[in-house]
């Protein structure tokens, strides 16, 4: 035990004050993720200007203020304000005053009320894409409101002629009955979602852990060819113990590494990473399932240079497919293969604890992950004489 942890401490401050760790564990996955998250555009929240041009003041152009524009300015994501004229609504688009114009031209409320065909202008700023299309939908929905109280009034007259005044009361009442339908959404499912920043760092975070691991474990194949590692082996010292304190001290170089980015990505990015104990947890499982699967690979290589290739073609492969270099979950091959990853369970978690939850909630996540980790080490402690052997 004394050993092993002369040996845990010495690499593992030989791996803190290395470069190489330090630029694959820290620099490297905090710029890209930086560059990915700006190129991106970040998280940023849907906010809306709207005008109307109101040149009818009826009634039926009241209604489209009242049941669908004046709800969505009490969401707070949307502001509306009013216009004299068609000229003035288009100006305030054209200064990038207003993402949108509604223009009701005089009549409208007539046309609504005779059953004619009615219009509505709907005048866009082009730089502003999402805002016209939540703005051209709104007006469709409008619409087909005004549809479904039509048909309701034919239905209700039977193809009888109706005066002025029933007409209207018929189509007040449909107007004031109650959806057919009402949805109800759950949005856990959507708020178990890590958001972009987040999921840029976390993604490139595990992604280079594991080359991280993989230099800390190309470290024994290095003092194998100095002759260091034969002095240690005739030292009465269980080869166990050896592999165990330089696999060690590359778990704690990676969680180190690791937990850096966490605070860095929170300050210069915004990343939510959630629970802290939670993500402790994660880092930590994480961290031993890539040491286990990076040590096993190594123990089938029979050279140096072989491993190296190999960790390589893993790592690649495991990011891949688990989703840390972008989102797999729509793309059918690829979200069969990503749950034998420990970079899928790594993410997944992680949005678990995004949601809201503790490390209760990512107990299965934790599991999978230490078992990579059981199954990696076990097999390279059984076979520690193919590495640690000069």
């Amino acid at each position: 035990m004394r050993a092993m942890t002369a040996i845990l401490v010495k690499d593992l401050r030989l791996r803190l004050l290395d470069g190489a760790l330090l630029m694959s564990a820290v620099v490297l996955p905090l710029g890209l993720a930086l560059l990915l998250n700006t190129l991106t555009g970040g998280e940023r929240a849907f906010t809306a200007s709207y005008a109307v041009a109101d040149l009818d003041r009826g009634p039926a152009a009241a209604a489209f203020a009242d049941e669908v524009l004046r709800p969505m300015e009490r969401g707070g994501k949307v502001t509306v304000r009013p216009a004299g004229t068609e000229a003035e609504g288009r100006a305030l688009v054209e200064r990038g005053e207003a993402d949108a114009v509604f223009v009701i031209p005089a009549g409208f409320s007539a046309a609504v009320a005779q059953g004619r065909a009615a219009t509505m202008d709907l005048v866009g700023d082009a730089n502003s894409g999402v805002a016209v299309g939540v703005a051209r939908e709104a007006a469709r929905a409008y619409a087909a409101r005004v549809g479904s109280v039509r048909l309701a009034v034919r239905v209700a007259a039977g193809g009888r002629a109706l005066g002025e005044e029933r007409a209207g009361e018929l189509a007040r009442a449909a107007a004031g009955a109650p959806p057919a339908i009402r949805l109800t959404e759950d949005d856990s499912a959507a708020t178990r979602q890590l958001g972009s920043a987040t999921y840029y760092a976390a993604g490139m975070g595990v992604f280079f852990l594991f080359y991280g691991v993989m230099i800390s474990i190309g470290g024994i194949f290095e003092e194998r060819g100095s002759g260091t590692m034969a002095r240690m082996l005739a030292a009465p010292i269980p080869r166990a113990a050896v592999l165990s304190g330089k696999l060690l001290a590359g778990v704690l170089a990676a969680v180190f590494g690791m937990a850096v980015l966490v605070v860095a990505s929170s300050a210069l990015m915004g990343a939510r990473w959630g629970d802290p104990l939670g993500v402790g947890a994660l880092v930590v499982a994480g961290a031993l399932a890539a040491t286990g699967l990076m040590a096993m690979v190594a123990t089938v290589a029979r050279t140096a240079e072989q491993a190296s290739n190999w960790q390589s073609g893993l790592v690649m492969v495991l990011g891949l497919f688990g989703g840390a270099l972008f989102p797999v979950g729509r793309l059918e091959g690829f979200a069969v293969l990503s749950g034998f990853t420990p970079h899928h369970w790594f993410m997944t978690g992680l949005a678990e604890l995004a949601g809201g939850g503790s490390v209760e909630r990512v107990l299965v996540h934790l599991a999978v992950l230490l078992g990579f980790a059981a199954v990696g080490l076990a097999v390279a402690v059984a076979r520690s004489g193919r590495v640690v052997a000069a």
